[in-house]
Formats: C-alpha cells, structure tokens, sequence
C-alpha cells in the first residue's frame, strides 16, 4: 500500500506542478501544464490584431503540438503506474479520455495547419480567427474536464489509502 501512495503523491505533485510560465521544451507536460500553455496561446490567439494572425498561427500550431507530445509522455507514466491501482473498468475509462483528447489534439492540429490565412479579406479572416478560438477551446475545455477527474479520484484513492 505504501507503494500505491508514493504513486499517487507523485502523480498529484505532477498535476500541481504548474509553474509561473510554462517552458514547453518536449517532455512531459501534466494535464494542468498543458491547460496552462494552451490558455496562454488561446490569450495571444485571440488578442492579437488580424495582421498578426498568421505568425501567431505559426505558433499556435507549435504549441498544440508540443503539448499533445507533452501530455502523452506523461500519460504514458500514468497509465504505467495506474494500472495496478484502478482495476480494469476505471484504467479503461481513464484510457478512453486520454485517447479522446489525443484525438481532439490531432483533429485541431490538423484543422489549423489546413487553414491558410495570409492575403485573406479581414471579415474572412476575422471569421477563421473564431473557429479556430473555437477548436482551441474545445480541446482545454476536454483537457480540464479530465483533469478534474483525475484530480478528483487521486485524492479520494489517497484518502482510502491513508485510511488503512
């Protein structure tokens, strides 16, 4: 059992460990961290003037996928981890919403970066600018849901563990 909560004190610490600025640089990204990056890119995204949105397209686009590689390093210790702990049913609803962000991730990626933005008419681009605000906010609203839950079941497994 001692085993078990090292494992989850981990995996909490990693969960909280979002630090003042995010430096996404390919390694593990926890769920908060990648929340954190994408409301940073969503923020700059969604202020920047219309003649400013093809680089920050460029950006946007590196963010997304530093923090889908990010999350399924860090998935990967999770799943890894959480096996011998959550039992069957829970380990396949925790795979279930790790593959469907990763799916959500791809199908943004692959949204954004189809869409070319240089030499557009500004009501045109203003136009693209939301849906693509859209795709962006799907996909932290899915990573935050997750998060939650997670969070939820780590401290309530922590509890019970404690409670031995």
């Amino acid at each position: 059992m001692a085993e078990h909560k090292e494992t989850i004190n981990r995996t909490l610490e990693e969960h909280h460990a979002v630090r003042d600025r995010v430096e996404l640089t390919g390694g593990p990204v926890s769920d908060f961290e990648a929340l954190f990056a994408l409301s940073q890119a969503y923020a700059s995204w969604s202020q920047c003037p219309p003649e400013e949105l093809a680089v920050r397209h460029a950006q946007l686009l590196k963010t997304l996928e530093l923090v889908d590689r990010g999350l399924k390093q860090h998935w990967a210790y999770e799943e890894k981890a959480m096996q011998p702990i959550f039992g069957e049913t829970l380990m396949k609803a925790f795979l279930y919403e790790h593959h469907d962000i990763a799916g959500k991730l791809k199908s943004a990626r692959e949204i954004i970066a189809g869409e070319k933005l240089q030499g557009l008419e500004p009501q045109v681009l203003l136009a693209k600018k939301t849906a693509i605000q859209d795709i962006v906010n799907h996909v932290m609203q899915a990573i935050e849901e997750h998060s939650n839950h997670e969070d939820m079941i780590f401290k309530m497994l922590k509890k019970g563990l404690e409670a031995e």
